[in-house]
């Protein structure tokens, strides 16, 4: 495991790290189908929740494989929104609309806001997200999250775990990868930081995807607090 102080600067993941994604998105689903008088499905807001993760991921992979030309997160979240106004029976075109921008008001963690803070004040921390620009905007103004910089995987025309994504962290650090830190709640983010040479912290969150017997990241914590503990007391 590095130390400490062969990290310069914290990159980290946004969507389900910081912020609560599956509990806000799911939240957004069933307000809408309580507000919407002309729902009809007797669908669960967990299967709907389902139907929206998949085509998300769906999406971002043919993106990634060439069988779908580029559409940033808010497209592909429109498109999701739509899929499940079709099961749900969800017609209001406001609800829908406030749906699709659902991901544009999660709460943050418990430790999220805090551990921000006390991280920063150690390293310059940079924000690295598949959401555009305006809408990491709005979810950092409503969870309350001040980075040093926040940056968009819209800008690489590509989604995580594309190499061109944390090419921008790396770029923004300005320092060697192996000096970079790439922190996530999903395994698959920091293999994708790792091909790229970028130290790698995993914070195990609710939901998530877990890391394999076969991963070897250098910090593997319970909580951010106790990565920021690790990373600030030493």
């Amino acid at each position: 495991m590095p130390e400490a102080r062969d990290i310069e600067v914290v990159v980290l993941d946004v969507l389900g790290t910081m912020v609560d994604e599956a509990g806000g998105l799911g939240a957004a689903i069933g307000e809408a189908v309580a507000e919407s008088g002309d729902a009809s499905s007797e669908a669960s807001v967990e299967h709907l929740l389902a139907v929206w993760h998949e085509h998300v991921e769906r999406e971002q992979r043919r993106i990634g494989e060439g069988d779908r030309s580029y559409a940033n997160s808010e497209v592909i979240d429109g498109e999701a929104a739509e899929r499940v106004a079709e099961r749900a029976g969800l017609t209001d075109p406001v609800v829908i609309g406030r749906l699709a921008a659902a991901s544009q008001r999660l709460g943050p963690w418990e430790d999220s806001v805090a551990g921000l803070a006390r991280l920063s004040r150690r390293f310059p921390v940079l924000g690295l997200s598949n959401a555009t620009p305006g809408a990491l905007l709005r979810l950092n103004a409503h969870a309350g999250l001040r980075w040093h910089q926040v940056l968009s995987a819209d800008d690489a025309r590509a989604y995580k775990p594309a190499p061109e994504v944390y090419k921008l962290a790396v770029e923004a650090a300005g320092c060697p990868p192996e000096r970079v830190l790439m922190v996530a709640a999903h395994a698959w983010d920091l293999r994708g930081a790792q091909a790229l040479g970028m130290r790698t912290a995993y914070v195990r969150r609710p939901v998530g995807d877990p890391p394999r017997t076969t991963d070897s990241f250098d910090w593997w914590a319970q909580s951010l607090d106790e990565l920021v503990a690790a990373l600030t007391e030493a």
